[in-house]
């Protein structure tokens, strides 16, 4: 099963000619999932090679704008592209506590109607996730006039006993949530591929006398076949050991994680994705606005045993490297080599808009 990143915005705060806002896109055969949707996502995705109405769950992972507003337009525009005759599973919406009124409340002003449902699911946040003023005005927030069907899902709490949140659990994939540390609450996700049946030993099956044909793929799913001669073949005597599946972390704006959590989901993360807003140098003013620096970055990505690190969420003051002019100091590249520098040079990714990343099967 292929499985690929697409990063469709790489920069901070608002979105510039040289790099989108944040938004990330994990494609599974043709399925996507986005993560955050910035203003101007929905152009960036038609600059892509992705196509909107593929597009069947949405995380976000905090409500500040240029993480979030590109969302309404972009459920728009779907709708548009949809048309009115053409039938379409919900999208799932997940994200803080205030996500569902803010998408209903933008639907409502502008009279727009979806025609495709669309439910959302919010996380709530603990007290330990940000300044305790910030959620004095979650709390404080007017829910008297809220809808009362109209985008409705779940309530998600934390599992203490895991520190996490289970967001999906489905055939193939488990999507969990931790908790970031940031001005508002933010959070970070995890998605697990589950383990795949392993591949059929030759050497047994000829042993077994089990015929080429349609009884490989039945024992390749995990179902027994009965032979000619009356014996039973179960799927553990001929398969191998399971194949571990992948892991792709994506993390929002942060300082820091809040509780264990964190490090227990992206523990050998295939890909780890996590913002990198300034460099080393101004430390202390990043973590005055709740982010994060490449030593900072990198620091959680060794503590996680990370096999792959991906920096995104850059300051608009650095530009993508291929960009740079000859002469001109690269200070993108001193974002790489702060991070290498900590992971004692292993390789370091700078995410550029566009940019893909395959994440291959595991052997």
């Amino acid at each position: 099963m292929s499985m690929d990143v697409t990063f469709l915005g790489t920069g901070a705060a608002y979105p510039s000619p040289t790099r989108g806002a944040s938004a990330v896109v994990l494609r599974c055969e043709g399925e996507c999932w986005l993560f955050d949707c910035g203003e101007g996502t929905q152009t960036q995705l038609m600059k892509s090679q992705l196509k909107a109405g593929r597009i069947t769950k949405i995380f976000i992972t905090h409500l500040h704008g240029d993480h979030l507003f590109g969302l309404p337009g972009l459920l728009c525009t779907i709708s548009l592209q949809s048309g009115p005759t053409v039938p379409k599973q919900p999208i799932e919406i997940f994200g803080p506590v205030g996500l569902r009124d803010f998408i209903w409340r933008t639907m409502q002003l502008s009279h727009t109607e979806l025609v495709f449902p669309y439910v959302v699911h919010e996380l709530v946040p603990t007290a330990d996730q940000c300044p305790a003023e910030a959620l004095r005005e979650l709390a404080g927030m007017d829910k008297a006039d809220s809808p009362a069907a109209q985008g409705q899902g779940r309530t998600i709490l934390l599992d203490s006993e895991e520190d996490a949140y289970l967001l999906v659990d489905e055939e193939q994939f488990v999507v969990k949530a931790f908790r970031l540390f940031h001005r508002i609450p933010a959070f970070g996700f995890s998605v697990m591929e589950k383990k795949g049946p392993g591949k059929l030993n030759a050497q047994k099956l000829k042993d077994l006398g089990v015929p080429p044909g349609p009884a490989y793929g039945k024992l390749k799913n995990g179902i027994s076949v009965v032979l000619e001669n009356g014996v039973t073949v179960s799927p553990q005597d001929v398969l191998k050991k399971p194949v571990s599946g992948r892991k792709i972390c994506i993390l929002g704006d942060c300082s820091g994680v809040v509780g264990e959590g964190g490090v227990k989901l992206c523990f050998e993360a295939d890909l780890l994705i996590h913002e990198a807003t300034l460099n080393d140098a101004q430390m202390d003013k990043a973590k005055e606005h709740g982010h994060s620096t490449p030593q900072m970055a990198a620091t959680f990505a060794k503590l996680c045993r990370a096999k792959r690190l991906v920096l995104t969420h850059f300051s608009q003051r650095y530009k993508p490297t291929s960009l740079a002019r000859e002469g001109e100091p690269d200070g993108t590249m001193e974002l790489k080599r702060q991070a290498e520098a900590v992971l004692e040079l292993q390789e370091v990714t700078l995410a550029e808009d566009f940019m893909v990343i395959s994440i291959p099967i595991k052997k």
